[in-house]
Order: C-alpha cells, then structure tokens, then sequence
C-alpha cells in the first residue's frame, strides 16, 4: 500500500513518531539504544511548502539526492537558519563546487576525483565536510558505490584531503522482497565498517553506517545502521521513480 501524502504539519508529526517508533523497536530487537541511530528524512522531490511543514515538525537535517535541487531549496530556506542538508546521490566533480558551498555532509564519496575536488572547494571556503564513503554492497551493477574489497585502499588515500571529516560508510541494499539477501547486504556493511575502526588511518572515522531506507530501514538498524535515510515514509509516497533519482551506474 503506497504511502499516504504528508499535507499538514499534523501529518508528518504523526508519521515521524511512526518512523521513531519503529527505530525504538527495531534497536529494542537488538538490544541498541534508540539514541544511536539518526534519523535523516529525505526531501527529494518534495515541494518547499511541504518541507517548511516538516521543519515545523521538527526537521533539522534533510537529505537530497540531486545537488542542484538541494541547492535550490537550500538558498529557498535559507531563512531557517538551523536547517541543513545531506547530499546523498552521486556526484560529478563539476558539481563539487556546488556541494562544498552548501551541504553539511556527503554520503555518496566514491572517487578520488571527486574528494579532491571537493576538498579544493572547500578550502577555498575555509569550510569542512563530512562525508561517508559509499559501498555497493550488494554488488548490483545498477548502483554507485566502491566493491567491498576496494574500500581499504581507497580510505587510506583520504587523508590527503584535510577538508573531508571521513565519518563512515553507506550503502543501498539490493532492492529485493528477499529479506535474507538485504539483511546480507547488511550485515556485510557491518563486518567493513568493523574492520576499518581498526585499520582506518589516523584522522578517518567509521563511526557511522547510514543504510537503510522506507522499506527496509528497521533490518537496517538491526544490522547496526547509526543512520537511516527515510523519505516515503515520512512525506508520503512520490511520483517520480527513484530510476530518476538512482540512475543507473555507468
């Protein structure tokens, strides 16, 4: 059943504390506390109006998957001086600029190319970025991201760029009704990010695990997600496919 469209701010209280309430359940299942994982509602395709509505809601941190539309809306709100955004899809090193002048974090790193233009960016600003390293996790050649194996030698180039605060990894699980195939994309993000906490170089965090979304955030969290990047569930079902916002990968 789709999501039904969050259209007051009385919507989207309700539907946060639904999503909280299946964080506190889900870390209840595991024995985690419900304050280690951060909820990042995700705005993409989601109309200003609505989004005040949400920052009335509570909303302080948002996640958008296309730089220039987060861009927009971010100069739109500015006015909401709190307000800040996740850029979360991929990125062309074209648009580094762009992201280094707004975003408070990167999820999706996954090039060289694109941290060394962020960093120029951003020291330019005399600004820092945190940022995740993204993983395909699940192999899919639809989806961005590093191979598993690829992430050691990657996270140990990242020290050059000392306008990137290297916070964790993310991921998208495969995109299946197979509860055992997204639980292993999991569950094989967990056992990379333990590893990096005891190889990562000096000054490189793994702190963080964002994975998991609408459909599959409260697997996620049992897996160790510390962050899940909820949109439908929170602002309702969109129209636009997420082929539009998860191209597929070159």
């Amino acid at each position: 059943m789709p999501y039904p469209r969050a259209a007051t701010v009385a919507d989207f209280e309700h539907n946060l504390a639904a999503v909280r309430g299946r964080i506190a359940a889900a870390c209840r299942t595991v024995g985690r506390d419900p304050s280690a994982v951060r909820l990042l509602p995700v705005s993409k395709t989601v109309d200003e109006a609505r989004i005040r509505m949400a920052y009335a809601a509570g909303c302080r941190f948002l996640g958008e998957n296309k730089v220039q539309e987060a861009y927009a809306k971010s100069e739109a709100m500015a006015d909401l001086a709190d307000l800040r955004w996740s850029v979360i899809g991929h990125l062309q090193t074209n648009k580094a600029k762009v992201v280094a002048r707004f975003a408070s974090e990167f999820q999706a790193l996954d090039s060289l190319r694109v941290a060394e233009a962020l960093d120029r960016h951003l020291q330019t600003l005399g600004r820092g970025l945190d940022v995740m390293v993204q993983v395909n996790s699940s192999g899919e050649a639809s989806k961005y991201g590093l191979a598993p194996q690829e992430v050691d030698a990657f996270v140990r180039q990242l020290p050059a760029f000392g306008a990137l605060r290297v916070r964790g990894l993310m991921t998208l699980a495969a995109l299946s009704d197979d509860v055992a195939r997204v639980r292993g994309c999991f569950a094989l993000m967990r056992e990379l990010q333990r590893r990096l906490q005891e190889e990562a170089p000096d000054g490189i965090e793994m702190r963080e695990l964002s994975m998991g979304m609408s459909g599959d955030y409260a697997l996620a969290i049992e897996e160790g997600a510390t962050v899940v990047r909820v949109g439908q569930a929170i602002f309702g079902a969109r129209a636009t496919p997420d082929s539009e916002y998860w191209p597929p990968a070159p």
